[in-house]
């Protein structure tokens, strides 16, 4: 069982439930606190062990490779000004030389065809996928302790109600191995009263490299874009997919409420902000 070292973030999706915030910059730009969305995604890759970041960029996402380059005004300044602790922690977040790849999607053809632009970078081996809207701490280090009890494929999910499953990938529950499950089937956004579970995929998957020979067929599904759940469904014939029940929150930071929400919760988890925080929001709401 090969270990999961390399991880793609496809980043070229144009933002559109943000404009006009994302007119000029990239969604994945957008802070959380005081950190691109991109940047907190990229960290729990990395607190997991993931060693190389392939980015799927499109037009306009330059900033994106910049953020994670050396910026030499910048650090000249802070340390020209005496700004150590600011200097040394911008030097934490940067991923080491050769260890980011950055590839173009051209079209937006969907998920699929993003994971599929990468291939050359992945090669023959498993790899990781992380949607740079959704925030999930720890959720990774989780799905490396599965994949090291299964092998496979795995893929997080999450419970919604119901009445919510027609929005989302939905996965069917096999047999049950504590935080794990064997996925007996998968089906994009059925129609209400349809989905076998209300299990969701939440956007984070451990996928083995022959996804790459199904999506390069090009086979369009839902809303004419080539989507991944429909490779992962073909996949599954041949080999064995888990799903892997996230224990925590994730936040999407693509709706507008789930990024005020992260922002919130992001900033009562630090011990600068938290105290203030809730006093100014005590004090909204009581003017409300």
């Amino acid at each position: 069982m090969k270990p999961i070292r390399k991880a793609v973030l496809p980043v070229a999706g144009l933002g559109t439930r943000f404009l006009p915030a994302t007119k000029a910059v990239p969604k994945e730009m957008l802070t959380v606190v005081d950190r691109p969305v991109v940047q907190h995604v990229v960290d729990e890759a990395r607190e997991a062990g993931i060693e190389h970041f392939i980015f799927v960029t499109g037009r306009g996402k330059a900033v994106i490779e910049d953020h994670f380059d050396i910026a030499f005004e910048l650090d000249r300044m802070l340390q020209e000004r005496g700004k150590e602790a600011i200097y040394e922690e911008l030097k934490r977040d940067l991923p080491a030389a050769g260890q980011t790849s950055f590839t173009r999607q051209q079209a937006p053809l969907g998920l699929g065809h993003a994971v599929w632009c990468a291939r050359e970078i992945v090669g023959d081996e498993p790899f990781a996928v992380l949607l740079p809207d959704m925030l999930s701490k720890g959720c990774m280090q989780q799905m490396l302790s599965a994949y090291e009890r299964h092998g496979g494929n795995v893929i997080a999910v999450e419970e919604v109600k119901p009445e919510e499953t027609h929005q989302y990938g939905i996965v069917g529950v096999g047999e049950t191995y504590g935080q794990t499950f064997e996925i007996n089937g998968m089906i994009e956004k059925p129609k209400q009263g349809t989905a076998p579970s209300n299990f969701i995929i939440s956007g984070r998957y451990i996928l083995q490299p022959e996804i790459f020979s199904i999506l390069e067929h090009g086979e369009k599904g839902a809303g004419g874009e080539i989507q991944l759940t429909d490779a992962m469904i073909k996949l599954a014939e041949k080999q064995s997919f888990f799903g892997m029940r996230y224990e925590g929150r994730t936040y999407d930071t693509g709706s507008k409420l789930g990024f005020l929400t992260a922002n919130i919760a992001y900033a009562l988890e630090r011990k600068d902000l938290a105290e203030p925080l809730k006093a100014e929001i005590a004090r909204l709401l009581s003017e409300s």
